[in-house]
């Protein structure tokens, strides 16, 4: 058995040489700053690099760690006009590691963990316009053209997705949360219904979007493991609950002077999404009261996985908790300025 930090190297060197042709010189491995959820490394031999993705040693949620299903949509979207890396081998075995794994291609560019980009100089404006041409791309994408008609299922998404993710806030041991409470009352009240469907990544933000070195193209979304047929402004809500957050909290925008920085109002942003993705529907409170809910209670997530020692960070049940009280309370504000 491995650590959640460490790699057998001999293994995933045999591997890599048995599987892919012509790699000389010593494995290297290196963790990646992100992927709470599923671990993620960059793995080196000689010239050649790439990207190998697990599960984590423990489960906790099997729906959050299906990497099956993130090499799957990955390798549909591949080749069109959705941005995302090469899915390259999937390794469904036990046999290497403790868990599967698929390697994919490494791409070079940006990624950003805060939405303000730090170190852009002049104005992110055309950073924000290309985030939501992917965004859109993304929903666009012809899902029942590329054989994903059972990525998930038929019917009103936010019904399931609510149980689920109630379901889920009931049975973490954290810190008490009376907001994310107040949340799953007032939202089984006011669940729309639509039954639009499209590819919804689950964690549409600024650090899973990968930008070209020199440019505002996108280049690659990133972490798929959320990823199911959904409501598309799932992700719009998502995506946009920046504006709600203060940088603190998540690298967020509120009380940042966006006209300065060259970042479009939240209002504009939407406008270019709808003109953009040709959705007749509107951002409306629901979702983005229940965008913050899902942060919440993934965000109370990562505090679980602290607490019973299956994290990546030795500071997850802190960050978890901060994080899960956080969104909630921003969730309650927009309820209370908005509802």
């Amino acid at each position: 058995m491995m650590s959640n930090n460490e790699l057998p190297l001999d293994a995933v060197s045999d591997f890599l040489r048995n599987n892919f042709t012509g790699l000389q010189g010593d494995l290297s491995v290196s963790r990646t700053a992100g992927g709470f959820s599923n671990p993620t490394y960059f793995v080196k031999v000689g010239d050649w690099q790439a990207v190998l993705r697990k599960q984590p040693a423990s489960v906790s949620v099997k729906s959050a760690h299906a990497i099956d299903r993130e090499f799957r949509v990955m390798s549909a979207l591949h080749g069109s006009g959705v941005p995302v890396p090469e899915p390259m081998l999937y390794h469904a075995d036990k046999d290497v590691l403790d868990t599967p794994f698929y390697i994919m291609e490494k791409i070079d560019g940006r990624v950003f963990d805060e939405y303000e980009l730090p170190g852009v100089v002049g104005s992110r404006r055309g950073y924000y316009r290309a985030m939501c041409e992917a965004m859109a791309a993304m929903h666009k994408f012809d899902w029942q053209g590329a054989g994903l008609t059972d990525y998930g299922k038929p019917g009103n998404y936010f019904v399931r997705q609510f149980h689920g993710w109630s379901r889920q806030w009931e049975k973490f041991d954290v810190d008490e949360n009376p907001f994310i409470d107040q949340m799953i009352s007032w939202l089984a009240d006011n669940i729309p219904d639509s039954e639009l469907l499209s590819i919804c990544h689950g964690d549409f933000r600024v650090p899973n979007v990968m930008f070209h070195p020199q440019s505002t193209e996108v280049v690659g979304i990133l972490d798929w493991e959320l990823s199911t047929l959904g409501h598309p402004l799932a992700d719009v809500a998502f995506n946009t609950q920046a504006y709600h957050m203060a940088p603190d909290e998540n690298g967020g925008l509120l009380g940042l002077d966006l006209s300065a920085l060259g970042i479009p109002e939240e209002s504009e942003y939407l406008d270019w999404y709808y003109e953009l993705s040709g959705c007749e529907e509107r951002v409306t409170t629901f979702h983005r009261v229940f965008a913050m809910f899902r942060a919440a209670v993934g965000s109370a997530g990562i505090a679980a996985r602290g607490i019973a020692g299956n994290a990546f960070t030795s500071d997850a049940t802190k960050t978890g908790n901060r994080l899960a009280q956080a969104y909630a309370k921003r969730g309650i504000d927009i309820l209370m300025k908005e509802a």
